[in-house]
């Protein structure tokens, strides 16, 4: 009798539980019918909350198999809820796991100690039970949603092939070459939906979805791995799939990068503007555009690319995407991986900005770049640096450089007093910098004298490299304003600006702070060093100081023996020194040694800080064939060796 009481009573939750779950459903479809917005977001919460207290009630209760189907239907709902709440699905879903074990305990096993997926493996394989067969493969995709939103690629596949082993006997459903996972959720047959036990997202959509997810995922690991065949292969079947439109911009965006890895920048191209034809919201498709555009050397095209970017960025600042309530799993909640975080950058104006005047100077179209510069250092002077992301993905250089950018812009574009201007900005900054760089250097150096390459572990390298780097903007800004007097004619407005304290206090500031020679900030004050010694020596010899130029130019060749420059010169001053026979033996001298390349460092072949090319131009011997001529001429005359 009380058996059958309690059958009763059991019998009367079920109906009563299953009458609040259809009615809990009918008002989701509602809402869903409202529109996106907020209150349909409001709803996932309220409707989440709803199905999870209904599921405390069946839990209560001791699990028994009549009952275990509607309480699977109401945790499948109830995931549902939980992974579209959340802005990805993250962590384990526990409810899952007690749900394995609900199982396990209404046929009389157990399974506490096992990880879920050992339990998975133990009530697929003991589990025989034909009306727990469609619940627990419904369960079973929703667990694969949550294992690949971890990207656990590995224990997807093993859950599917014990789902296809249930119904297939154990036979492989993958042929040799063929992707394993796609293969198995291709072959996975859908549970058929039972009217009365309504679900909120059909099992067949999931299965779309998963499938889309896992091409997409597999793909981005191969084009992390560099294998770009097989990861182009994975993500033009997840274009394929079935996804958003946004979603679906974002796979042409990795198609792209994809294709021009592989050496094809035409075919990049087209994934890449196809991205903007499905989504004109997918503006890292027009930063990737841009840079396709400047690695083929279509300069017109890639500030095109910019122009439009920066337009949209200013008109449209990117924002999140608000979720369609129409699906409650979506295949963006499973992907979010770090290359493709690093692949949907979206720039900051400042940097678009950037770009636009960096490739402008870089070309000559100097009035652009002044422009661009003016319109960047406007940005940067309300403060909206602070919302750039200072990482490595950032195309916006420290602030100081920018500036000296400009001064180079402005100086070039004939805006002499302008460029002074601006290189004083910099020189003020960074000499306010200086006296509390020096105390932490103080505070940095051990007691006794340190051996070389001591004291730059556990940050102190990098806060030397800090103190190198505002050395050398300071000394790039003096260079530069030398330069400009030197075009102005002010020759002697110019020596005073070459020949700033810095410049030598520059160099032994390397050997106090014993930072490696190697390091690209030491190679640029020595390169800017060395600038400055040639400057100041040609006003010197504007001024017929002929032998103080002589001094400039041999102490630059000690900085960088064979520079083409530095030794032209010093044969120039030589030769009006009436020392024309030394004057022929350098010539002939330096005339074997191959010039080295112009826009690298000496050291490792890096290129020049974009500031200091202006100089390294300037500095360019000019007269070299007239001055070829005249030793030639005095080796004709005097028909002498001049090694002798």
């Amino acid at each position: 009798m009380k058996r059958r009481r309690g059958a009763l009573l059991e019998s009367g939750c079920l109906r009563a539980w299953a009458a609040e779950s259809r009615a809990l459903a009918d008002r989701w479809r509602a809402a869903r019918c409202s529109g996106p917005g907020g209150a349909a977001a409001r709803e996932v919460r309220l409707q989440r909350g709803a199905f999870g207290e209904l599921l405390l009630r069946m839990r209560g209760l001791p699990p028994t198999l009549p009952a275990l189907p509607l309480e699977f239907t109401i945790l499948y709902n109830s995931l549902l809820f939980t992974g579209a709440s959340d802005s990805a699905i993250k962590g384990e879903a526990e409810g899952i796991r007690q749900g394995l074990l609900r199982v396990l305990e209404a046929c009389g096993g157990c399974g506490q100690d096992l990880s879920t997926e050992e339990l998975w493996q133990k009530v697929l394989q003991e589990v025989t039970a034909e009306e727990l067969q469609a619940p627990l493969h419904r369960l079973g995709a929703l667990q694969a949603v949550w294992w690949l939103a971890a990207s656990r690629l590995g224990s997807t596949t093993g859950l599917f092939r014990l789902l296809s082993h249930t119904k297939d006997g154990g036979r492989p459903l993958c042929s040799k070459g063929k992707n394993e996972l796609l293969s198995l959720l291709k072959a996975w047959r859908v549970p058929a939906e039972e009217a009365s036990l309504p679900l909120l997202q059909s099992t067949k959509d999931l299965k779309e979805i998963l499938c889309t997810a896992a091409a997409f995922l597999q793909g981005l690991q191969e084009l992390e791995a560099g294998n770009f065949p097989t990861a182009f292969s994975l993500l033009q079947e997840a274009a394929g799939g079935f996804c958003s439109k946004r979603v679906l911009a974002q796979i042409y965006v990795c198609l792209g990068c994809c294709t021009e890895q592989m050496g094809k920048p035409q075919t990049a191209l087209q994934h890449l503007k196809r991205a903007l034809q499905v989504d004109f919201q997918c503006l890292p498709a027009l930063s990737h555009v841009a840079a396709v555009y400047h690695k083929l050397g279509e300069t017109d095209a890639e500030l095109q690319a910019l122009a439009l970017l920066y337009e949209a960025l200013e008109k449209n600042p990117p924002a999140a995407a608000s979720a369609s309530p129409h699906f409650l799993i979506r295949t963006e909640l499973l992907v979010h991986t770090p290359i493709l975080s690093c692949l949907l950058r979206h720039r900051h104006p400042s940097e678009v900005k950037y770009l636009l005047a960096q490739r402008c100077l870089q070309d000559g179209r100097v009035t652009d770049a002044v422009e661009h510069y003016l319109d960047l250092l406007a940005l940067l002077q309300e403060g909206l640096q602070q919302q750039v992301p200072l990482d490595g993905g950032s195309a916006l250089p420290r602030i100081p450089e920018v500036f000296l950018e400009a001064a180079s812009a402005l100086e070039q574009a004939g805006r002499h007093h302008d460029a002074i201007t601006v290189c004083e900005e910099v020189i003020s900054r960074t000499t306010d910098l200086m006296p509390w760089i020096l105390r932490v250097e103080e505070r940095l150096e051990q007691p006794e004298c340190p051996s070389p390459g001591a004291g730059l572990v556990d940050g102190h390298l990098s806060q030397k490299e800090e103190s190198l780097c505002c050395l050398a903007w300071r000394a790039a800004g003096y260079l530069h304003q030398g330069w400009v007097w030197a075009t102005l004619g002010k020759s002697k407005e110019a020596i005073t600006q070459f020949s700033r304290e810095c410049l030598e206090d520059a160099v032994s500031m390397c050997v106090c702070l014993s930072v490696p020679e190697n390091l690209p900030e030491v190679e640029v004050l020595q390169k800017i060093r060395l600038l400055s010694l040639i400057g100041r020596g040609t006003q010197f010899l504007e001024l017929g100081r002929h032998k103080e130029a002589l001094f400039d130019f041999q102490h630059g060749l000690q900085i960088s023996p064979g520079n083409p420059a530095a030794a032209s010169y010093l044969v120039q001053a030589l030769w009006k020194l009436d020392r024309k026979q030394e004057a022929a033996a350098r010539w002939q001298k330096f005339s074997q040694i191959p010039a080295g390349e112009d826009g690298q460092l000496e050291g490792q072949k890096r290129p020049f800080p974009l500031y200091l090319v202006p100089c390294l131009k300037q500095a360019t011997f000019p007269h070299r064939e007239s001055l070829a001529r005249s030793i030639q001429d005095y080796l004709g005359t005097t028909n002498q060796d001049p090694s002798n």
